[in-house]
C-alpha cells in the first residue's frame, strides 16, 4: 500500500520498505469522500485529521477521527479508511519497535497542541538530515506525546457474535430505527436477558450505550459536513434536537457545538511539507 493510496497524494511511496523508524507526510489537500478498501501495513500508522472527519474499520469496529484528533491504527492490522468531505491530513508511519509504550490497538487519539506542532515540525523536515540532531530530538519527542496522549471514546465496537453482529449492521444501515431491546431480542431469537449478557461479553456495554456511541460517531460525520443540529438530530430518529443534544452531553461530556469549536483551530490548513525519514 502506497502513500499515495493513503491520503490521495500524487506522491507514491512504498511505505513499509522505507528505512527508519518514523516516516511522515502531509497534504494541504484531499478530494471529497475519498476512501481506501481494506488494506494493512507492516508498520504502525497514525492520521492526524486538520480538517474533515476520518473513518477506520476493522473487523472490530468502527473509529471516527474528527478535526484535531487521529486515529492509531498498529501495523498489520488489516483496515479501511475514508475521509468525510473536504478533508486535510498528516500521515506518521512508525516502525513496530520504534517505542515500547506505544498504544497497542486501533483508538482515536486526541490531539494536544503540542503534539499538533510535533507533528506539523516532522512532516516538515527534509528526507536527509544528520542523524543525532534537532530532528532526531524532535522525533522522539512527537513518540513520548504520542504514548501519553489521552484516548477519545470514539468507537462503535462490532461483536464477533453473527447475531449481535446482524444488529450492528441494521444499526449502521438504519440509525434512526427506534427498536428497543427486547425487540431487538426477540428478532435475533434470544431472551433480553441474554442479550444483554453477551452484549456485556463481547463490547463491554449495554445496548443502550451502544447505540448512543453510534449516534455520536453518525453525527459528527454529518455535524463536520455543515448539517444542522435539527436535521441530525431527526435524521437519527429524535423528536426534537434538544434530546439529541441532550444524549450527545452525557455521552461525550459536552454539548455537539461546543465539542466541535473546541476541535477547531483557526480553521486554517497548514502547507504540504513532504516526506521525513528517520533512522
Amino acid at each position: 500500500m502506497s502513500v499515495g493510496d493513503v491520503t490521495n497524494m500524487s506522491i507514491q511511496i512504498d511505505i513499509d520498505n522505507v528505512p527508519g523508524r518514523v516516516v511522515a507526510l502531509s497534504a494541504t489537500s484531499v478530494a471529497k469522500d475519498w476512501e481506501n478498501t481494506k488494506h494493512q501495513h507492516r508498520k504502525a500508522q497514525l492520521i492526524y485529521s486538520v480538517r474533515g472527519v476520518l473513518n477506520c474499520e476493522i473487523e472490530d469496529g468502527v473509529w471516527i477521527v474528527p478535526p484535531q484528533c487521529a486515529i492509531w491504527i498498529p501495523g498489520n492490522l488489516p483496515h479501511s479508511a475514508r475521509g468525510s468531505g473536504e478533508t486535510e491530513c498528516h500521515c506518521v508511519f512508525v516502525e513496530p519497535d520504534a517505542a515500547s509504550n506505544l498504544p497497542k490497538t486501533c483508538c482515536t487519539i486526541s490531539v494536544s497542541p503540542l503534539l499538533r506542532e510535533l507533528l506539523l515540525t516532522v512532516a516538515g523536515f527534509p528526507a536527509l538530515y544528520m542523524p543525532g540532531g534537532r530532528e532526531d530530538r524532535l522525533i522522539a519527542a512527537l513518540l513520548d506525546e504520542l504514548a501519553l496522549a489521552p484516548l477519545e471514546d470514539l468507537h462503535f465496537p462490532m461483536p464477533r457474535n453473527l447475531r449481535l453482529r446482524r444488529i450492528a449492521e441494521y444499526l449502521l444501515a438504519a440509525p434512526d430505527d427506534k427498536s428497543s431491546k427486547a425487540d431487538w431480542a426477540a428478532r435475533i431469537g434470544m431472551s433480553e436477558r441474554s442479550l444483554s449478557r453477551l452484549l456485556q461479553s463481547e463490547i463491554g456495554m449495554g445496548f443502550g450505550q451502544w447505540r448512543r456511541q453510534l449516534h455520536v460517531i453518525l453525527a459528527l460525520q454529518r455535524l463536520t459536513k455543515g448539517e444542522s443540529v435539527q436535521t441530525v438530530a431527526f435524521e437519527l430518529g429524535y423528536e426534537d434536537a434538544s434530546g439529541f443534544v441532550t444524549m450527545f452531553r452525557k455521552t461525550v461530556g459536552k454539548p455537539p457545538a461546543r465539542y466541535l469549536a473546541e476541535k477547531t483551530i483557526d480553521g486554517q490548513s497548514t502547507p504540504s511539507r513532504g516526506i521525513v525519514i528517520s533512522d
